[in-house]
């Protein structure tokens, strides 16, 4: 309508171009309608020279009556005799075998029942022949080198002997985690240790394991006067725990790759501070919250808990890792035998071990009793515990039992990897006095 309300005359000559304009594709808009029974648009055919707008189904094979491509054939199995197959076992069994050799065996394997079982013990014995073995070198390779090196040319600045092994387990778990992926940087590690005499644990990732050491080897570094790495967020968290948990929780999102960068650093710090003091700082006093350690004893410390958690990721991402040098683990050894009874003396206190026998006080120059302490193996020894006081000196006079473990056994005991009731590989006597000092191993271990 013209604004006028007035019906606006046809125009015949607009008329005709609408209806050329629409063409085809009008016609076949018409003929979607042509299923209603209105024959008066009926659904136009194709022209000749053209294809038609909706394509065929194709033909099928069998339609065209053409004979049938043959099917690819399989090969003739071999047919051998009973006696043949079975001498192929052990070639089946490692892999020797040819192709068709190999399917003769695995088709004789489902109908006798004989052969399945040698079939299945020899696959077995041939996962014996080949254990899983370290890429890595052995752990005293890098000791003879370095000794090695330092007997032709002296260092200028040498690293003290009691910081060594911090030095040594640092840069092998370094060199473990060089290679990871982010797959394995979030593999699930679950950290264990004892409190009282119940063990524990807490799950974190191989990330996490790391911030834990970046963490704690803070009070390290805190006490050479170096930066902390946590910075105000752990001021009220002087325990190693409470200094983990915090960085935890103080971050937006779970540890990543990320965190290896400065716990390498710091690693570098506090050895190079170390050197550069001459060791003279050996007696300075590392704080622990609970207790304090010697500089010396902390950096054995470090280096232990450094091996024990590589292991512990080691685990996770199922790869093997050797225990520490001979020499190194000698010394985390003596670590925990002098510490053990200082450990006693707090668990009897807290009602964990049972009393002295006969007497609760220990007089002034008595030495009371005595356990000895033998570790086999790399980095072993003999040490006298002394079960009353841990101001006495251990005595083999009073000595009232004996236990021997394995080396890196009493480390992993220490460090709660393994239960107390089944470290020791030989206990004579006192079973008491045996028992109260496999559990005090076992509470020198913390997260």
């Amino acid at each position: 309508m013209n604004e006028a309300g007035r019906s606006e005359p046809y125009d015949d000559d607009r008329r005709d171009k609408d209806e050329k304009d629409d063409g085809e594709y009008g016609r076949a808009a018409d003929g979607m309608n042509s299923g209603d029974g209105d024959d008066r648009h009926p659904t136009p055919e194709p022209a000749p020279d053209r294809p038609p707008r909706i394509p065929l189904p194709r033909a099928s094979v069998e339609d065209t009556g053409h004979p049938l491509p043959d099917p690819v054939p399989r090969p003739t199995p071999l047919i051998l005799e009973h006696r043949v197959l079975k001498a192929l076992l052990g070639a089946w069994a490692l892999a020797a075998c040819s192709a068709e050799e190999t399917a003769a065996v695995e088709e004789h394997l489902g109908v006798c029942g004989a052969c399945a079982d040698e079939a299945r013990r020899l696959r077995e014995a041939v996962g014996l022949l080949h254990p899983a073995e370290s890429l890595d070198l052995d752990p005293s390779l890098r000791a003879r080198v370095l000794a090695g090196c330092l007997e032709r040319r002296p260092p200028r600045i040498p690293v003290p002997e009691w910081a060594t092994p911090y030095d040594a387990e640092t840069a092998r778990l370094d060199a473990l985690l060089q290679d990871f992926g982010d797959s394995e940087w979030h593999a699930p590690v679950r950290l264990k240790w004892f409190r009282g005499d119940e063990p524990t644990s807490r799950r974190t990732t191989v990330a996490g394991v790391i911030a834990h050491l970046l963490t704690v080897d803070g009070l390290v570094a805190v006490a050479l006067g170096l930066a902390d790495p946590m910075g105000d967020v752990a001021a009220d968290r002087p325990t190693p725990s409470g200094r983990t948990e915090a960085y935890w929780r103080a971050s937006h999102y779970p540890p990543t790759r990320a965190v290896r960068a400065p716990w390498r650093e710091q690693t570098h710090d506090l050895v190079r501070t170390v050197s550069f003091t001459g060791g003279g700082t050996g007696g300075l006093s590392v704080p622990y919250g609970d207790f304090e350690l010697p500089l010396r004893d902390a950096m054995l410390d470090r280096a232990f808990e450094c091996w024990v958690h590589a292991e512990d990721i080691a685990e996770a991402v199922d790869y093997p890792y050797e225990p520490p040098s001979g020499h190194d683990l000698h010394q985390m050894v003596d670590l925990a035998a002098r510490l053990l009874p200082t450990v006693l003396a707090a668990r009897r206190r807290a009602g964990f071990t049972a009393p002295r026998p006969g007497r609760h006080l220990v007089p002034a120059g008595d030495p009371g009793r005595s356990l000895r302490l033998e570790i086999e193996g790399s980095g072993g020894g003999e040490w006298l515990i002394p079960l009353d006081s841990p101001a006495a000196v251990g005595s083999a006079e009073h000595e009232v039992a004996h236990v021997a473990l394995d080396g890196a056994e009493f480390c992993r005991l220490a460090a709660g990897h393994v239960s107390p009731e089944e470290a020791a590989a030989g206990q004579v006597g006192d079973r008491t006095a045996i028992r109260d000092v496999l559990f005090a191993a076992a509470s020198l271990s913390r997260m």
